[in-house]
């Protein structure tokens, strides 16, 4: 899929192929709402709209993905709506059949979470999971009945942590993807440090990615 992929936005990597597979898994019923939190350049949300889906949403933090989308809907010629703020606030009160999650997961040295830059697509706080723990906590109320979650995260985030949480907002959790890939950029930068914490092996440059899904029952 050819995509706008501007500097300062989010470009499709391993975590959204990894995704977008789990994605296509997914039976998709008729009048399938869909949302995709975290859009980047819109590469899952144009996935589910081409699927099939009667309503796809699309949100993003950064003003500029949200353009980013908006563009690659038009040159697709997709119906993807796409809002712009923070995690779920632009769809307080609805409901999907599938929610799609790619968020920010990348352990970080600064406890803080980055407000502007590049970096805010990926840091995630000391744990990673500054994001996840929010979108944790708040997404069994975006589904409805029989509805489904994937988020993507790295295994240094405790994927049985999310899969934890969910079961404990009333869903049926489970790990359903994993896939060992190199460390890219950030990764291999932070390597050192990662040692230092005993988050990773001394000869360790490989990451694990794992895709939580969770369903509500019907």
């Amino acid at each position: 899929m050819w995509l706008l992929r501007p500097p300062g936005v989010y470009a499709p990597q391993d975590d959204t192929s990894l995704l977008r597979e789990a994605l296509l898994r997914e039976p998709m019923p008729p009048r399938a709402r869909v949302l995709d939190v975290g859009t980047g350049t819109g590469a899952l949300a144009l996935a589910a709209a081409r699927k099939g889906a009667a309503h796809v949403t699309a949100v993003d933090a950064s003003r500029r993905a949200v353009l980013t989308t908006k563009l690659n809907a038009l040159l697709a010629g997709l119906p993807v709506h796409v809002r712009h703020g923070d995690l779920f606030r632009p769809v307080h009160g609805q409901t999907f059949d599938l929610v799609l999650a790619n968020p920010p997961y990348v352990v970080s040295p600064r406890a803080r979470l980055p407000r502007r830059g590049r970096a805010r697509a990926w840091d995630a706080g000391e744990d990673g999971r500054a994001v996840l723990d929010r979108i944790c906590a708040h997404l069994p109320l975006l589904l409805r009945p029989g509805g489904v979650a994937l988020i993507v995260h790295s295994a240094l985030c405790d994927p049985d942590r999310t899969v934890a949480h969910l079961a404990a907002g009333g869903c049926k959790a489970e790990i359903a993807d994993r896939r060992l890939i190199p460390f890219g950029p950030v990764m291999a930068a932070r390597a050192d440090w990662l040692r230092g914490r005993g988050l990773i092996g001394p000869d360790e440059d490989r990451e694990e990615l794992t895709v939580v899904r969770a369903e509500r029952p019907a």
